[in-house]
């Protein structure tokens, strides 16, 4: 099954992004066959500015990549990986080159999806 997967990433080549300081958002998509490609680049506001966390913005980039399954960040705050659960996204902490950190990924979700078709 395809799925979505928002990565933040400051070059598109690595996944070395705070989830809170990301300003975009690398969008890829694993397809049936499990190969991945890339879609789009979303720009988002970041959820930390300054010092201040604002609830709204973050409410609004939780809706702007629910369409993906997992978020690739660097770092996350329990806060925001809450709201990101509770829209069904799973968020993921791997610093790598995006490639290698998506290779992680697929088995990943090939190891959850194994452990549910066992239930």
């Amino acid at each position: 099954m395809a799925y979505k997967i928002a990565i933040a990433s400051t070059d598109g080549k690595v996944v070395n992004q705070h989830f809170g300081r990301a300003e975009y958002f690398y969008i890829g998509e694993v397809n049936d066959r499990e190969e991945f490609r890339y879609l789009e680049e979303r720009k988002l506001t970041p959820v930390c500015q300054g010092k201040e966390h604002e609830a709204e913005v973050l409410y609004n980039i939780a809706e702007r990549l629910a369409d993906c399954r997992y978020i690739l960040v660097s770092q996350i705050g329990p806060s925001a990986e809450y709201v990101l659960n509770k829209k069904g996204i799973t968020v993921l902490t791997i610093r790598h080159y995006i490639d290698s950190a998506v290779n992680k990924l697929m088995e990943y979700d090939k190891r959850i999806n194994f452990i549910y078709q066992q239930k």
